[in-house]
């Protein structure tokens, strides 16, 4: 996958952190934040070129994945939240939207949970708040994951991203750790969000449909939308691609319809 042309790129020192990122656009600004194994481009390129044509588009990259790099301690959504405010802070942005893929949206929800004064709207892609939403199928499978167990498209953009083997089996060991000891969040914390929240599930995706609908009511501003299809492939996540081809069922335009009304 050809990777698409930023106005900006860097990396910024953020809580002890050589933090990458990249801008596109101009405009109202949209945080976007990648599914775990990630990077902004596996998560998020086949929409990039939409979304700049009406916003700012900061699209970031988590501790240990992609370009940025690590620190010795294990990986946290509360701390991939505080680094995404202080990138924010660093770049001058005081708010803006924010667009959570899969792991990305548990790393939003800290967000609006600990740092709500930055935070206009969450899209919650592909996400689930506790451990009920996936089958026990898919949580015992990280008692004996193995780097061949990820994707392909996910280690080959990982690569493309940071050419070094060991940097992508420590990332693996990382996220598949953290969402073995995943613990989720309470009912109440949930309910305290007061920032607008839509929630986007896919009919096949890791957290089902029933909690979808359950995490929609529990949002005091939650709009909900299903799409047919796997997990992230109404974002046109690599891992979801078929062929190369973009899914047809694309949920830019109901994001923009939702980030722009109010």
């Amino acid at each position: 996958m050809a990777k698409n042309s930023s106005s900006e790129s860097g990396y910024a020192e953020v809580n002890g952190l050589k933090m990458y990122y990249e801008i596109y656009g101009a405009g109202k600004p949209l945080v976007l934040i990648h599914g775990g194994g990630s990077t902004i481009q596996t998560s998020f390129g086949r929409i990039i070129p939409e979304l700049e044509k009406s916003r700012r588009i900061v699209a970031v990259e988590l501790q240990a994945h992609g370009h940025t790099n690590d620190r010795n301690f294990d990986l946290t959504f509360e701390q991939d939240a505080d680094d995404v405010a202080a990138l924010m802070q660093l770049l001058k942005i005081p708010k803006a939207d924010f667009l959570g893929f899969s792991n990305g949206g548990h790393t939003a929800i800290e967000i609006a949970l600990h740092h709500p004064g930055i935070v206009n709207k969450i899209i919650l892609a592909s996400t689930f708040y506790k451990r009920s939403a996936a089958t026990s199928e898919f949580w015992k499978g990280f008692d004996s994951a193995e780097l061949n167990d990820m994707p392909l498209p996910l280690q080959q953009g990982f690569l493309a991203a940071n050419n070094n083997p060991a940097l992508l089996q420590n990332m693996f060991n990382k996220d598949v750790k953290r969402m073995k000891n995943f613990k989720g969040w309470k009912d109440e914390q949930i309910s305290s969000v007061r920032a607008p929240v839509l929630i986007i599930n896919a009919t096949k995706d890791v957290g089902s449909l029933e909690h979808a609908v359950e995490m929609y009511r529990m949002f005091p501003d939650g709009e909900l939308a299903i799409f047919p299809g796997f997990h992230g492939s109404f974002l046109g996540a690599i891992e979801s691609i078929e062929n190369g081809r973009m899914p047809k069922f694309n949920a830019v335009p109901l994001i923009e319809e939702f980030l722009d009304k109010g």
